[in-house]
C-alpha cells in the first residue's frame, strides 16, 4: 500500500512538469494540410518548428515525435500512400544541390543525437515498420536498394 502511494506521488511529481511543458510545445501539424502548403510555406513552418524543438528538452522532443507518429498512424494506408506520393514528387522536383543540402542536414541531425536518442530512433522505425500492412511492407522492400 505504501509503495503504491509512493509510486503515485512520484508519478504525479514527475508528470506535472511534463504536462505544463507539453502545453508549450508546438502543435503537431496535420500531414494532409502540411502537404498542401507550398515549399516556401513548409520551409518557414519547418524552421519555426525546429527552433521551438531545439529549445525543448529531450523528453519534450520525444513527446512531439510520439504525437506526430500517432497522427500518421491514424491515417489510412491510402492516405499514407497519397502523402508519400506527394512527398516523393516534391523531392524529385528539388534541385540536386537542395537535395544534397537536406541530406546533409539530416545526417548532421542524426550524428548530433545521443546514443540513447539514436537507439530510440531505430526502435521507432522498427515499430512503424511493424504496423505497416503486408502490401505496404512489400512496396517498401521493392523501393529499397539491395544490400
Amino acid at each position: 500500500m505504501r509503495r503504491t502511494r509512493l509510486l503515485m506521488c512520484w508519478m504525479a511529481l514527475w508528470t506535472t512538469p511534463l504536462l505544463s511543458a507539453h502545453a508549450a510545445l508546438p502543435e503537431v501539424p496535420d500531414p494532409a494540410a502540411w502537404a498542401a502548403l507550398s515549399p516556401q510555406e513548409q520551409s518557414t513552418r519547418r524552421a519555426e518548428l525546429k527552433q521551438r524543438l531545439q529549445e525543448a528538452t529531450p523528453q519534450e522532443r520525444a513527446a512531439f515525435r510520439n504525437r506526430l507518429r500517432e497522427r500518421l498512424e491514424g491515417m489510412t494506408p491510402e492516405q499514407r500512400q497519397a502523402l508519400a506520393g506527394r512527398t516523393r514528387e516534391r523531392w524529385q522536383q528539388l534541385a540536386p544541390d537542395e537535395r544534397q543540402r537536406l541530406i546533409n542536414e539530416r545526417r548532421e541531425r542524426v550524428q548530433s543525437m545521443s546514443p540513447e536518442e539514436r537507439r530510440q530512433l531505430i526502435q521507432d522505425r522498427r515499430d512503424i515498420l511493424g504496423k505497416l500492412s503486408p502490401e505496404e511492407r512489400a512496396a517498401l522492400r521493392e523501393k529499397l536498394p539491395a544490400r
